[in-house]
């Protein structure tokens, strides 16, 4: 008999319902600084977002479904009310840190 594989989305998706490893998955990928970062960013708050369920998503955050999508679409430019509110429906939060010191 075959092996069954997971899908990986599957298991992304799994994984990205547990807070602390979204948060470490959103700040992974905020560290890229090259072209094209802010879009990879958005699509991975977009994965975290549908991890947990986009429209419950949508409504926590107090927002509608259709702008949520196209706050985090590649394409999107989320105002930072829009995107605190998105964050805080998925029990994160935006924090600053200091870089570390060039050596």
């Amino acid at each position: 008999m075959p092996k069954r594989v997971r899908d990986y989305e599957e298991d992304l998706v799994e994984k990205l319902k547990d807070a602390e490893f979204a948060a470490e998955y959103l700040n992974v990928s905020l560290e890229d600084s090259d072209e094209g970062a802010e879009e990879r960013f958005l699509i991975a708050l977009g994965q975290v977002a549908k991890a947990h369920g986009m429209t419950a998503v949508a409504e926590r955050a107090g927002m509608a479904r259709q702008a949520v999508y196209r706050a985090l679409s590649e394409t999107g430019n989320p105002e930072l009310s829009s995107l605190k509110a998105l964050l805080d429906a998925m029990g994160l939060k935006l924090a600053v840190e200091q870089k570390p010191k060039a050596s």
